[in-house]
C-alpha cells in the first residue's frame, strides 16, 4: 500500500537551509515505541482497524466507473487517515520524550534560567498539549472535528518557527559556556529513545510535523466527498494548515536571508561597508571580470541583492586589520538598470553583460560561459521586476 507521505522529504534537510541534512529519517517519521502513560505506540487493533475500515468504505464491484472512482477516493482517504493517526502517535511520543528528558529536568534542576529555557524550547509544552487534544479525535475517526479543533493551535507553530534562530543561538551559547549543561545534553542525547539524534535536531520536530500536517490534511480534504458530513471541516482545516505552513516557510526564508546578510557584512570592511546589506534580500555572489574602457579585464567579487549590485575587491592578505575581507568599490541600484547581453570578441567566454545606469555603464565577463548565463538570468529577473515597478 502506498503512503501519502511517500516520496516527500519531511526530515530536517527539507527545511530551508538544509538543517540536519544527512541524518536519515526525521524522528517523527520513525515507528513509535511506548507512548506517554504506558500507552502503546498504536491504539488497539480492533478499534483502529474498524474505524479505518469505516473511512475507507466497502469496495464496490467493478464495471461502474463512477463507483470505482469513489472507491479510489475512499482508499486514498483511508490511507491518509491511517498515516495521520500513526504519525501523530509517533510525533506525540517524541514530544513527550523531549519534554520528559530535557524540559522537565532542566526546570527541576535549574540548569538553565527560565528565560534561557523558554528561548531554547519555546512553546514546546503547549504544542504537546495541542497534540494530546487532537489524538483522541483521530482515534475515534473524527477527522473533521478533530482537525478543526486543532487549527486554533496553529499559531503555536508559527511562533515556534519565529523563535528558531533565537533557540539555536541560545543553545549554542549555553553549550559553549556551561560545562554542566553540555554534559547534561550529551547524556540525554545518548538515550536509546532518541536514536542518536542531537537536541538541535529534536527541536526541529514541530516544523517537520507541520509539513506532514499540510500534506495529510490536504489528502484527506481532496479525497472526501462534498456530501460527506466532515467535508467542510476538513476543507477549512486544510486551508488553515496550508496558510500556517506558508507563513512558517516565509519565516524560514527570512531567517536564512538574515544569516546571509550577516555573513556578507562580515566579509566587507571599511567605513563604506557599514549598513550596506541592511534591509536587502540576498540572491547570489561570485567572481566576474570587470571590462574597463581601457586595459585588461579585472576580477571583482559581486554580490547581487533584490535592489542593488555590489562590486568589491579583495583586500591584501598582508593587511593588518582587514586581511581576507573585501573593500566595496561600488553599489549599483538596479531600479533604473538596463541589462543587455553582448556576444563576440570575448574569446569563447560566452559574451559580455552590459549594465547601463543613468550615469555609468558596466561591462562584465566570465571565463565560465555557464556562470555568466546564470548571472544573466538572475540579473534579468531582478531588473525586469524593477522595471515593471517603475513603469
Amino acid at each position: 500500500m502506498s503512503s501519502v507521505l511517500e516520496g516527500k522529504r519531511f526530515c530536517a534537510c527539507a527545511l530551508p537551509g538544509g538543517e540536519g541534512k544527512g541524518r536519515g529519517l526525521c524522528a517523527c517519521a520513525r515507528p513509535p515505541a511506548v507512548a506517554p502513560g504506558g500507552r502503546q505506540g498504536a491504539p488497539s487493533g480492533g478499534r483502529l482497524n474498524s474505524n479505518l475500515r469505516a473511512v475507507a468504505g466497502p469496495v464496490p464491484m467493478s464495471g461502474d466507473p463512477v463507483r470505482e472512482q469513489r472507491a479510489r477516493w475512499q482508499r486514498k482517504r483511508g490511507r491518509a487517515a491511517r498515516e495521520l493517526l500513526e504519525t501523530e502517535l509517533s510525533y506525540l511520543e517524541q514530544l513527550h520524550r523531549v519534554d520528559t528528558f530535557f524540559v522537565a529536568i532542566l526546570r527541576a534542576k535549574g540548569t538553565l534560567k527560565p528565560a534561557q529555557r523558554q528561548a531554547v524550547f519555546g512553546p514546546w509544552e503547549s504544542i504537546r498539549s495541542a497534540s494530546q487534544e487532537l489524538l483522541p479525535h483521530l482515534e475515534k475517526a473524527h477527522w473533521g472535528a478533530g482537525l478543526q479543533s486543532f487549527c486554533p493551535h496553529l499559531p503555536l507553530y508559527i511562533s515556534y518557527a519565529a523563535n528558531r534562530e533565537q533557540a539555536k543561538t541560545t543553545l549554542q551559547e549555553r553549550l559553549q559556556k556551561s560545562k554542566q549543561f553540555r554534559r547534561f545534553v550529551k547524556l540525554q542525547e545518548g538515550r536509546p529513545e532518541f536514536g542518536g539524534l542531537r537536541l538541535e535536531e529534536l527541536l526541529l520536530l514541530p516544523l517537520q510535523r507541520l509539513q506532514q500536517y499540510e500534506a495529510l490534511t490536504e489528502a484527506l480534504a481532496e479525497n472526501t466527498s462534498p456530501g460527506s458530513p466532515d467535508y467542510q471541516q476538513l476543507s477549512r482545516a486544510a486551508r488553515s494548515v496550508a496558510e500556517a505552513a506558508r507563513q512558517v516557510r516565509a519565516i524560514a526564508r527570512e531567517q536564512e536571508n538574515v544569516q546571509q546578510l550577516r555573513r556578507i557584512q562580515g566579509l566587507l570592511s571599511g567605513r563604506q561597508a557599514k549598513g550596506l546589506t541592511t534591509g536587502r534580500w540576498f540572491l547570489r555572489q561570485g567572481w566576474l571580470l570587470e571590462v574597463p574602457a581601457r586595459g585588461e579585464p579585472r576580477p571583482r567579487m559581486f554580490f547581487l541583492f533584490s535592489d542593488a549590485l555590489l562590486m568589491a575587491t579583495p583586500r591584501s592578505l598582508l593587511h593588518p586589520l582587514y586581511a581576507g575581507t573585501f573593500s566595496c568599490r561600488a553599489l549599483y541600484p538596479l531600479a533604473q538598470c538596463r541589462l543587455d547581453r553582448v556576444f563576440g570578441h570575448t574569446g569563447g567566454c560566452g559574451g559580455l553583460l552590459s549594465l547601463s545606469f543613468p550615469h555609468e555603464k558596466l561591462l562584465l565577463m566570465s571565463t565560465d560561459p555557464k556562470e555568466l548565463a546564470q548571472w544573466y538570468q538572475s540579473l534579468a529577473a531582478v531588473t525586469s521586476v524593477k522595471g515593471k515597478n517603475i513603469s
